[in-house]
């Protein structure tokens, strides 16, 4: 996985099989993050659990926590259609990235 520095912090949007359902987070750790979600705790009410999201198409990398944070909120409060304007001009197929990072 590519990083800017000692601290990293993503911004990063999942989505379901079928992408129908997106979840938009923020990390310091990417890959434990994604492992978290993979495999949630029993009787977990997670939105990414109940709604199967656990495949990565987007993220972004930050140094700073608050220019993360901020850019998470920014995203969680667009139109459905703004999301997969960005999500397409990242990544244009939608390829799950899990493996990639």
């Amino acid at each position: 996985m590519k990083t800017l520095g000692t601290h990293n912090y993503y911004v990063y949007i999942l989505t379901n099989k079928n992408k129908t359902v997106l979840y938009t987070g923020v990390t310091n750790d990417l890959n434990t993050r994604l492992y978290q979600h993979q495999n949630p705790e029993n009787l977990t009410k997670a939105f990414t659990a109940k709604y199967r999201c656990f495949y990565l198409i987007y993220f972004e990398i930050f140094q700073e926590i608050e220019s993360a944070i901020k850019w998470e909120k920014t995203i969680k409060g667009w139109s459905r259609q703004k999301k997969d304007e960005l999500i397409t001009n990242f990544n244009s197929e939608w390829r799950f990235l899990n493996n990639e990072i």
